[in-house]
């Protein structure tokens, strides 16, 4: 196999790292993700540790096709700034990330060796390459570390849920350390028989101190927001950020609407409620055939598509909605938009199947988190927060909660696993590792 090893690119933009010595803790990940890469800048830049990132493809750090927003589009963010990194070969080339034999590996044997790598971490198992370099680490006897979002939630049907168990725990007992993202993806790990001293906290998280600071600038311009998207000053703007698709169930929160509209119409409901939408994707007309009823029943719009937008506009949005809702089923394996809200200041109303309910909205109280799928109750939900913006002690709240989810914490249990590294000399087994794996 041929490496991409010797590109210039392979160890560009690093500030801090130490370049010139190997690199001995190897990130393996999908792509540059607009949530992690924060978290490689940070480990750069308290040069805490030698690490390197391996890609599979560039999907995001260039202008691409997002099959769940059906458009083309690039993050507006430095994604390959700050961090060593390389580009892996891959099979096919370039890598299929939305499939799981889209992206296989062949031997990382002479990667392992030329960088020293003393610990592999992997990002999920969603893709063959992830299970190919764990099989291939735990060969050459390198510890492997397991940061996935999946969690217990989700249920497979019976004719899925054997095969996925056992070929789970052929992975799983190759893994030294699972990095959990929160209370379901910990249960998760645990159900595997995983023990206490595997599970590592590094916490499901966004840059909370970049929305943070865009919502305090934006925030003595939210009229004007508002105004932008056609948002009623008195009205109680709720948002929906994120792919117009089926697993995330946008379409609830058009019922949900409806139901409150028709029960409250006699006492003005429909001046008091706004829907602002962020995103697109393949319900989009069928968002916009609810949005024409909703605008029918009331007698003048009460929803905005605002499209796609992207990562530095986005607290925008949030300065100028008062609530996210997250109606997602459980293949909602997180949800980082409610990071997002909290950290903007803003609270949502999330369904209980989502990862992040139970980590993010349950602490706030019982209003926050609803049935999936039990419109009736998200509306009686929306019903409540209708009538006013979150005080500043509330924002401060929302912002304490999500700041236990933040990068810090997972940079901190990197660089103690790092550190807790056998000292003496890492025993190789490159020469026995197998040239062509297959799996």
């Amino acid at each position: 196999m041929n490496l991409e090893s010797e590109k210039d690119d392979s160890r560009k933009g690093a500030k801090g790292a130490k370049l010139g010595v190997p690199h001995t803790l190897a990130i393996l990940t999908t792509h540059p993700i607009q949530y992690q890469v924060p978290i490689w800048q940070e480990l750069a830049r308290r040069n805490q540790i030698d690490f390197e990132v391996w890609y599979l493809s560039d999907h995001g750090s260039r202008p691409s096709i997002d099959p769940g927003f059906t458009r083309t589009f690039q993050w507006d963010l430095p994604m390959l700034d700050g961090y060593p990194y390389r580009f892996l070969d891959t099979r096919p080339h370039p890598a299929d990330i939305t499939s799981v034999r889209g992206a296989r590996l062949g031997s990382l044997a002479t990667l392992f060796r030329d960088r020293s790598v003393t610990a592999l971490w992997i990002n999920g198992w969603n893709v063959q390459a992830y299970w190919q370099a764990a099989f291939q680490a735990h060969r050459a006897g390198i510890p492997v570390w397991l940061r996935g979002e999946s969690n217990d939630l989700h249920r497979p049907r019976w004719f899925k849920k054997l095969p996925r168990k056992i070929l789970l725990a052929m992975l799983f007992q190759r893994v030294s350390y699972f990095l959990y993202v929160g209370s379901a993806n910990r249960r998760l790990y645990q159900q595997f028989g995983i023990s206490e001293d595997q599970l590592v906290s590094a916490p499901y998280c966004v840059d909370n101190q970049r929305f943070a600071q865009a919502a305090q600038e934006w925030n003595p311009r939210r009229s004007e927001l508002r105004r932008a998207w056609r948002i009623p000053d008195q009205a109680t703007c709720f948002l929906y950020s994120g792919k117009f698709i089926c697993k995330k169930r946008p379409l609830d929160i058009f019922e949900a609407a409806s139901r409150l509209l028709l029960e409250d119409r006699t006492r003005g409901a429909a001046g008091r409620l706004y829907l602002l939408m962020v995103g697109d994707g393949m319900l989009r007309q069928e968002l916009q055939s609810k949005a024409d009823a909703l605008e029918r029943l009331c007698g003048r719009p009460i929803v905005s598509f605002a499209g796609f937008i992207n990562q530095q506009e986005m607290p925008k949005a949030y300065v100028a909605s008062d609530c996210l809702i997250l109606p997602s089923d459980s293949l909602e394996t997180w949800g980082l938009v409610v990071n997002e809200a909290l950290a903007c200041g803003r609270p949502a109303l999330v369904s209980d199947q989502c990862g992040c309910a139970e980590d993010l909205a349950k602490p706030l109280g019982g209003d926050f988190v609803f049935k999936c799928g039990d419109v009736n109750e998200l509306a009686g939900l929306m019903r409540k927060r209708t009538g006013g913006t979150p005080s500043s002690d509330e924002r401060k709240k929302y912002y304490r909660l999500v700041n236990q989810f933040d990068i810090a914490g997972t940079v901190k249990s990197i660089e103690f696993l790092y550190k807790s590294l056998q000292a003496p000399p890492f025993r190789r087994k490159m020469a026995a590792a197998d040239e062509n794996p297959s799996l």
